[in-house]
């Protein structure tokens, strides 16, 4: 089961989310029947979430994160837990398109103030920023998408979601799923 504390733009203020998670997930501890930390995944991305998530999960599920975040993770974690990260591919090949594309998706979460401070605890300094989108988002040739994803693996990450973000937002990007390498693809 995968969970997080949501966004307090979103879900209204809340006065302490880590202790809100870390009592949900004590609860569920205690549950009849309980829920197993091995069957919890938890969306985090600043240092105490991912040590709850060490703690009390089986691992971590960041989003929107660069292959530096992964390292951080992957030392935080330890060897142990699962880190399960997203990357966003952008299915354009000339890099100006993809940056335009990645900043419209990007746009809601730069109101967002856990994902601003977890791009401020990692060093960037202003939002949509080229150096952020390059650091986020992955477009390119199917070789330097992989090259993307080989960086996560080779940061610590157990698992990579793949989100394809198209100029549609609305529609599924059906035919940039099929024009993915095949090794992306699960077999």
């Amino acid at each position: 089961m995968g969970l997080g504390v949501s966004h307090a733009e979103i879900a209204g203020r809340y006065r302490d989310p880590y202790h809100a998670l870390r009592s949900y997930l004590e609860a569920l501890d205690t549950a009849a029947p309980p829920l197993p930390s091995t069957a919890r995944i938890i969306g985090a991305h600043g240092p105490q979430m991912t040590r709850l998530a060490a703690a009390k999960s089986t691992g971590v599920h960041p989003y929107l994160v660069s292959p530096a975040h992964t390292a951080w993770a992957r030392s935080t974690l330890g060897e142990g837990p699962l880190l399960a990260l997203e990357q966003t591919v952008i299915a354009h090949t000339d890099a100006e398109a993809a940056r335009t594309t990645a900043r419209t998706m990007l746009a809601p979460y730069l109101q967002l103030r856990n994902y601003r401070s977890a791009w401020l605890r990692g060093g960037f300094t202003d939002g949509g920023s080229d150096r952020l989108i390059a650091e986020l988002f992955a477009w390119g040739k199917p070789d330097e998408i992989a090259a993307r994803l080989t960086e996560h693996r080779l940061a610590g990450a157990d698992h990579i979601a793949v989100q394809v973000v198209t100029d549609s937002p609305h529609s599924f990007a059906r035919q940039a799923w099929r024009d993915l390498p095949p090794e992306l693809l699960p077999g």
